[in-house]
């Protein structure tokens, strides 16, 4: 895929494409390593997300690492050579943080290993469509450690209690139809029509009103983080919020008069 211009200095280990039908691609582009997930990689990832969250002609994104794996882990070189206080000081939270704080749609086209902070990786998307090739894992345990960048927390919510413990406690990998039935992906599709089915998903969203999607992400992360009554306030006033937009309006009629709507963010 073309490189985006979006990077400033370039970017060496992503490469970001042109928005087509409001939809722009991320692709993981460290293949000599698996995409392992060095600190250079989270930046790079980090700031084109923010400058894709400014960018109006971008609906939603889509994360892949290629083909034949999303991402292996982390860069175990490079971690091999922090000690405590470097590893309390590490920059790659803050890059997960700001990954964390992209208010677009953030789809992720999974196939083959995404495993450690490969898997905290895909988990930070909203969406994950997985090829039947996908296996998905927090082997950290084997290396003397644990998941660090939100494994812990994510996966259990993603999958529950028990499939968590497992993952977690004995490093062990799930493949995709285990993924699915845990309700870790939203859907497994043959490996080479992983990324074509995540960029018509993706393309979908681009097209709805972006100040509803925005609102409607925004009350879904809120359900993991608040209990039920403060969830469903928040999800009352940004329903509410939305009855000022006219693309409230615009849908309405669209639906009334049979036809397309057409959606201005406004």
């Amino acid at each position: 895929m073309p490189a985006s211009s979006l990077s400033n200095p370039p970017c060496e280990d992503i490469i970001v494409a042109p928005a087509e039908a409001g939809v722009a691609v991320i692709t993981l582009n460290r293949p000599e390593a698996r995409n392992a997930l060095r600190t250079r990689m989270l930046r790079e990832l980090a700031e084109a997300l923010e400058q894709l969250a400014g960018d109006d002609t971008v609906g939603a994104v889509v994360l892949t690492g290629g083909p034949k794996v999303f991402a292996a882990g982390a860069d175990i070189r490079e971690m091999a050579q922090l000690d405590l206080v470097a590893t309390i000081n590490d920059p790659r939270q803050s890059y997960r943080t700001r990954i964390d704080r992209f208010v677009k749609p953030l789809l992720a086209a999974v196939n083959g290993f995404a495993l450690g902070g490969g898997c905290e990786l895909a988990m930070q998307a909203d969406i994950i469509i997985a090829g039947e090739t996908a296996r998905f894992g927090q082997p950290e345990i084997n290396l003397g450690i644990m998941p660090g960048a939100g494994g812990t927390q994510r996966l259990i919510r993603a999958v529950g209690k028990s499939l968590a413990m497992k993952m977690v406690l004995a490093g062990e990998m799930i493949d995709a139809h285990t993924a699915l039935r845990a309700g870790l992906v939203a859907e497994v599709t043959p490996p080479e029509q992983c990324l074509e089915r995540t960029l018509e998903l993706a393309r979908i969203i681009a097209a709805k009103p972006p100040l509803a999607v925005r609102l409607a992400k925004e009350a879904l992360l809120k359900a993991f983080e608040t209990p039920l009554e403060n969830g469903l306030y928040l999800e009352r006033k940004a329903y509410n919020l939305l009855a000022a937009t006219e693309d409230r309006q615009e849908g309405i009629a669209a639906f009334l008069e049979k036809r397309q709507p057409l959606f201005t963010g406004r």
